[in-house]
């Protein structure tokens, strides 16, 4: 899911006259720095995919994985154009379609084994279904997930914080949530996960939110004035 913190700048213009919601009013009373970076910053907006299928959205992750937005789209476009007929990826399809399709389209050969091992666990019941996974907690859809070939902690914390519209889903080995993090409170050095992890205690439970400011502390010039 790295396109999601990978979005356009145009998206993210600054809109400091909208009302500030709960989340935003929780974070910037921690600091005046944060406050600052939430009145410059477009908006918190990643709401729950009522229609999101864990198959589907984990799919698309895989083909993204260390992949430009621009050339992972692609790849994508013609993944899904082996299925036409369907609106949502069918994981027997995906196990019975040969791995020269896939890697015609453009899937490295670890990328296709890792599409047919989320396939085989879709269908065997370790990947849960959406009904599932609401009654799941954070740490248990990741315990559960990332038992699937070329699906790590990041992959799962993207799609519970972009896919399922969890607020407090804690990114900390993300490098832009760290660079954000450092540019925000004038640090030289990225923060270590172990030292974000605590860190973030402070933006419970609403640690989705802080994420979503540290990526668009990005788009903010470096002159930008400071507190």
């Amino acid at each position: 899911m790295g396109q999601h913190a990978a979005l356009s700048s145009r998206e993210f213009l600054p809109t400091p006259h909208r009302a500030v919601s709960t989340p935003e009013k929780h974070l910037a009373a921690t600091h005046p720095r944060m406050a600052q970076l939430i009145s410059r910053s477009t908006r918190y907006k990643a709401p729950a995919n009522k229609s999101c299928r864990p198959f589907d959205a984990l799919a698309e992750s895989i083909a993204y994985q260390q992949l430009s937005g621009k050339a992972a789209a692609t790849i994508w476009r013609r993944v899904r154009a082996l299925f036409p007929a369907t609106k949502f990826l069918d994981p027997k399809l995906v196990l019975e379609t040969p791995d020269e399709s896939f890697r015609a389209a453009g899937l490295s050969r670890s990328k296709v084994a890792a599409l047919k091992d989320l396939a085989a666990k879709t269908i065997d019941g370790t990947v849960p279904t959406s009904s599932q996974l609401s009654r799941m907690s954070n740490e248990e859809i990741i315990e559960c997930l990332i038992q699937v070939r070329g699906i790590g902690r990041w992959t799962v914390e993207m799609l519970l914080l972009f896919d399922l519209g969890r607020l407090d889903v804690w990114p900390v080995t993300d490098y832009g949530v760290q660079k954000g993090f450092a540019k925000t409170f004038g640090r030289r050095k990225l923060p270590t996960p172990k030292q974000l992890h605590k860190i973030g205690e402070k933006w419970r439970p609403y640690r989705s939110v802080a994420a979503w400011y540290f990526w668009r502390a990005l788009d903010v010039p470096n002159n930008a004035k400071q507190i």
